[in-house]
């Protein structure tokens, strides 16, 4: 009787190392691959490249593999029960990190119906992460980056992203990785804001830079990166020339538009009612939403509704029944956005949002409330959060406290503990002669 054959993987990149545990597997028996789904593996490392449904088709038409089955997690239990089989195959490299557990819990599984695990030395000189990261130097399409955000947003329950102001600023987020607890965390895409883009040529954040200078800007940070945008629209302007907004965007590969709902000359939000501000109806509004949706080409662009009514003073119920109207115009998320000093207000929208009939993605931006953790925002619901500004914040006290070192003493050297090493600074641009 030929036995059955389990063996999971992302199968993202396929290499000699996914060859060999195939070739291997299927001298086993009949088998079967349980292909991760792209929630799986954002689940513990960086979204795949290929969709699920791109990875099916390369896997399933391989010769020694007899089906592909989604595996929706990285725990096999449930495809274990399910399929019984009589023998998991996997690389002998997880028996260390994040997968050291999943490992032990397969071997549990397979003990219920005397199932038999075998893994296979790892293929030397192979390196994923390597192959990852020559992957982002031949770069992207603007098609892969567009689709990429809405892709993360279903794959995770909570996508993390942070403003970026220049090419630099962008390789920075594209490279900084940490590790928890065997997982990788890193920023999964990139913030084009109003504010820091004024701001770093020394204009105030009132639409003073125009549209065409903007894109300027995104251009040289798309170059040099791979992962997602969001762009920061200000109030969209008049509904006509939102469409043309809409196009540009996502002819680059930008991921998404957000708009907010006021009217008048633009005042940065955090200012509140300080400063005069004054927000549109939501009919008209309603308008706006609908000319964005109808002027993308494609529903990989998102439409994002930003309600400014909690920083106006125009209270919770008003902002409940905008999420709903914008809901009802098409808008693809909804911004929700506050400058409490706490995340009581916030946390308080989203407990109301949570019980409309109707829901899409709902993004925060905490910016004043900075003392809430990722994992309170996920726990009510949020399913993207912004960090809108502060590279730039952090940028500039760090320069002027070099400027003003070098006035005090009248020299350099006293400031070099404040720097990046020279020879350092100048290999910070993949390329560089240097």
């Amino acid at each position: 009787m030929t036995k059955k054959i389990y063996a999971a993987m992302a199968a993202d990149l396929l290499h000699p190392g996914h060859i060999n545990i195939i070739a291997e597997a299927a001298r086993l028996g009949e088998l079967t691959i349980g292909l991760l789904t792209d929630e799986a593996i954002a689940s513990y490392k960086r979204l795949p490249y290929l969709t699920y449904e791109q990875r099916r088709t390369v896997v399933e038409r391989m010769r020694d593999v007899a089906r592909v089955v989604p595996q929706h997690t990285l725990d096999y239990t449930e495809n274990l029960r399910l399929l019984r089989p009589d023998v998991v195959v996997h690389g002998d490299d997880w028996r260390t990190g994040v997968q050291a557990s999943v490992r032990a819990k397969v071997i549990e599984t397979l003990r219920e119906w005397g199932g038999e695990l075998v893994e296979l030395p790892y293929t030397a000189g192979i390196s994923s992460t390597r192959f990852h990261e020559e992957l982002k130097t031949i770069g992207t399409t603007p098609e892969v980056r567009l689709k990429r955000l809405r892709r993360l947003i279903n794959a995770r329950p909570l996508t993390r992203l942070i403003e970026v102001h220049n090419g630099l600023t962008g390789l920075l987020v594209e490279r900084l990785q940490v590790e928890d607890a065997g997982r990788t965390r890193e920023f999964d895409g990139m913030w084009a804001s109003s504010f820091t883009d004024a701001t770093t040529r020394g204009k105030p954040d009132i639409e003073a830079v125009d549209f065409s200078a903007r894109i300027t800007t995104v251009n040289d940070i798309l170059e040099v990166t791979t992962k997602p945008m969001l762009f920061d629209a200000n109030t969209g302007g008049r509904p006509e020339h939102l469409a043309f907004t809409v196009r540009s965007l996502e002819r680059l590969g930008v991921s998404g538009v957000v708009i907010e709902d006021k009217v008048g000359l633009k005042n940065n939000s955090l200012l509140g009612s300080d400063h005069r501000q004054a927000q549109d109806s939501s009919e008209g509004f309603s308008i706006k939403i609908r000319a964005a949706v109808r002027a993308r080409l494609t529903d990989d662009f998102l439409v994002v509704a930003r309600i400014e009514s909690l920083i106006l003073g125009n209270g919770m119920d008003d902002a409940v029944q905008r999420a709903r109207d914008y809901i009802a115009a098409g808008a693809d998320a909804i911004l929700i956005h506050s400058r409490s000093r706490t995340p009581d207000e916030i946390l308080a929208f989203c407990a109301r949002y949570s019980r409309l009939d109707t829901r899409k993605p709902l993004v925060v931006v905490p910016s004043s409330y900075s003392v809430v953790y990722e994992r309170e925002l996920e726990a009510a619901g949020v399913s993207v959060v912004v960090y809108a500004n502060q590279l730039l914040r952090a940028a500039y006290p760090a320069m002027a406290r070099v400027a003003r070192s070098i006035l005090e003493h009248g020299r350099a050297f006293d400031c070099e503990d404040d720097c990046t090493p020279l020879e350092e600074a100048l290999r910070l641009v993949p390329g560089d002669p240097a």
